[in-house]
């Protein structure tokens, strides 16, 4: 199958690295259709968008009209020969910052239904990554109903519909999950060697494989932030102890729980862990709670070991990476 290539660094453009469980997948979605919108979460940074992102391309290769939004960074992508469409959502990245998120959450779906009323398109794909940050997470729910009712409501008959969104907050599985509108799916950090294949792509000096891989546990993101900083773990840490508000406040509230976490997540699976504390760690994406079984079906792409102390990987919590882990360690540290 054809791969794309991305950006993974300025002047470094490689082509998009393992994930064969997970292209797998597309395959089998575009072969009958999604039967409800896939919701993909997980880590921030573990490479959703990059998977998003070929799947369009994979999917538009298999006799699809695609449409691939990033509302947040006003990006997209139509794999369509109808202008019209690529004109309208052109129209709306230009818009300015704030109502070219809103329009292009909403001209991705409206897009796709033209698509098929106004042009007759059998198969067709609609591809949204972050679109909950973008439109609000307490929108989450109608907009993936949204894409419910296309599936199951279409303007005309269709051969095949996919409808897959992507999304880095914890706190829109709960709301999603409710009413039994998508289908959620877990997506984690990438697997060992396929994160070695990306690590090779970056030029010397560099630190050993084995030790970048203990701190990002396989994160293509924290790889980037790691090299961008100059291979300081201190910097990296720092930043996400300033980004995650691990405030003095916040840990001295929680630094009994917060001690038993950074040595083993379990620990917040237990009946008398705070659900407060839970929730902020999940809303802060330092955490994903109530692991899904490890079974491939469940998973996009290789799911995580069942536990993993040296990356702070439980059997049903997991701290999002090793570095997740050490800036909360810091910080009880520190404060």
């Amino acid at each position: 199958m054809r791969r794309i290539r991305l950006n993974l660094l300025p002047g470094l453009e490689v082509e998009f690295t393992d994930r064969d469980g997970a292209l797998r997948q597309v395959e089998d979605w575009a072969g009958e259709g999604t039967r409800w919108p896939i919701v993909i979460f997980g880590p921030e940074g573990c490479g959703k968008s990059a998977f998003l992102r070929q799947a369009a391309a994979m999917l538009r290769d298999l006799g699809y009209d695609v449409v691939y939004v990033d509302p947040l960074h006003r990006f997209f992508a139509a794999h369509t020969d109808v202008d019209e469409v690529v004109r309208r959502l052109a129209d709306a990245a230009s818009e300015a910052f704030g109502v070219a998120q809103l329009k292009l959450a909403t001209l991705a779906i409206d897009a796709v239904r033209e698509l098929l009323a106004r042009w007759g398109r059998k198969r067709v794909a609609v591809l949204v990554d972050e679109v909950f940050q973008a439109i609000g997470v307490d929108k989450a729910g109608i907009y993936v109903k949204s894409l419910l009712n296309l599936i199951e409501y279409p303007p005309r008959s269709y051969e095949g519909i996919v409808a897959v969104v992507a999304t880095s907050e914890g706190v829109t599985r709960g709301e999603i999950g409710r009413h039994r509108w998508a289908h959620l799916t877990p997506m984690w950090n990438m697997a060992k060697e396929g994160f070695r294949q990306l690590y090779d792509k970056i030029s010397r000096p560099k630190p050993p494989f084995e030790e970048v891989w203990r701190w990002t546990g396989g994160n293509p993101n924290l790889l980037l932030e790691l090299y961008k900083r100059s291979w300081s773990v201190d910097a990296v840490v720092k930043a996400l102890i300033r980004d995650k508000e691990l405030t003095s406040s916040f840990i001295a509230k929680w630094r009994r729980w917060l001690e038993e976490a950074v040595e083993d997540p379990e620990a917040l699976w237990s009946p008398d862990a705070p659900e407060e504390l839970i929730k902020q760690l999940v809303e802060k994406n330092l955490i994903v709670y109530n692991m899904y079984y490890r079974d491939p079906y469940f998973w996009i792409d290789q799911p995580p070991p069942e536990r993993d102390p040296e990356l702070g990987i439980g059997r049903n919590v997991a701290w999002q990476t090793p570095l997740h882990r050490e800036a909360v360690r810091r910080a009880l540290r520190e404060a």
